[in-house]
């Protein structure tokens, strides 16, 4: 009999996951840019994974009779470089296919490292408030205080430039956000019945903080590291463009723009192509995360 019981709560619970997350769907669904972006997402995705597979040469390959060939459509232009080659005779497209790569993987690493760190001082600020909160809230403002931007600069010219000092960088940078946004959402929840219960009950302070508060303060954070994603993507390009970020010749679109400077005028395609690819990359992210703060917020849901 117990174990019939046990059965039925399971299924119900199920059948409650499944039913959210149908809805969550359908939502979603109803804003069309957000289901573009996640298809062009998907698909970036793809060919990241992919990008032995898909790309025509190898990216740092130079082939020294193609000299800033044009596009295949230009005169002069040719299929076994469909968007061309830079000023060395390396192929545009498997560069840009391999840079999905280095893109990915920073947003990866930053909203990661962003995210846990940001949680668990957003946790201890909401929860214990007092001067513990007081110190880490200052700290954070610090941070704030100073432009984006900037700071990442200073950070990687004090740690040096390359790839990963970059991601810490903007990781630093960014973790603000979460912080903040995570002790306001744990400050909202601390006052409700379901959390008074457990305090009455006897649970655990890190068992409270991190199973029973925690999960109810997710939705706003999974749209701050969607969009998040997209502005790692920005950062790192931006540091390369400054040669702060990955160094050459990693096929990095940041790095292949601060390459392509000095041909802007002789040769669009070599500046263009990468700009085109963060462009379109950074939007579908943005048009996402704007399809799951509608489906995530109840206060954006018809009813």
């Amino acid at each position: 009999m117990a174990d019939a019981v046990y059965d039925q709560q399971l299924d119900a619970r199920e059948g409650g996951r499944l039913a959210l997350l149908k809805e969550f769907w359908s939502y979603f669904c109803e804003n069309r840019g957000a289901v573009i972006g996640l298809a062009f997402f998907i698909a970036i995705v793809i060919v990241a994974v992919f990008a032995d597979f898909f790309a025509p040469h190898l990216p740092n390959h130079q082939y020294r009779d193609a000299f800033l060939k044009p596009p295949f459509w230009q005169h002069g232009g040719s299929l076994t470089f469909p968007l061309g080659t830079d000023a060395v005779g390396r192929d545009i497209l498997s560069r840009l296919i391999h840079g999905a790569r280095y893109s990915l993987f920073i947003g990866c690493v930053v909203v990661s490292v962003a995210l846990s760190v940001g949680v668990i001082l957003g946790l201890i600020a909401g929860f214990f408030r007092g001067r513990v909160d007081t110190v880490i809230m200052r700290l954070m403002d610090i941070i704030l205080a100073f432009p984006s931007l900037l700071l990442a600069l200073v950070l990687v010219a004090i740690l040096g430039p390359s790839l990963i000092n970059a991601m810490i960088a903007i990781a630093i940078v960014q973790q603000p956000h979460y912080v903040r946004l995570t002790r306001a959402a744990v400050m909202g929840e601390m006052n409700k019945d379901y959390v008074t219960a457990a305090r009455v009950i006897g649970v655990r302070k890190l068992r409270l903080m991190f199973v029973t508060i925690l999960p109810n303060c997710m939705a706003p954070l999974i749209v701050q590291a969607a969009l998040s994603f997209s502005t790692a993507i920005l950062d790192a390009a931006a540091l390369g463009f400054l040669g702060m970020g990955a160094q050459p010749p990693t096929p990095e679109w940041g790095t292949m723009l601060a390459e392509a400077r000095e041909f802007i005028l002789r040769a669009w395609w070599v500046v263009t192509f990468p700009g085109c690819a963060i462009l379109l990359t950074v939007l579908a992210i943005n048009m996402m995360g704007d399809g799951l703060r509608d489906a995530l917020d109840p206060k954006l849901k018809r009813s």
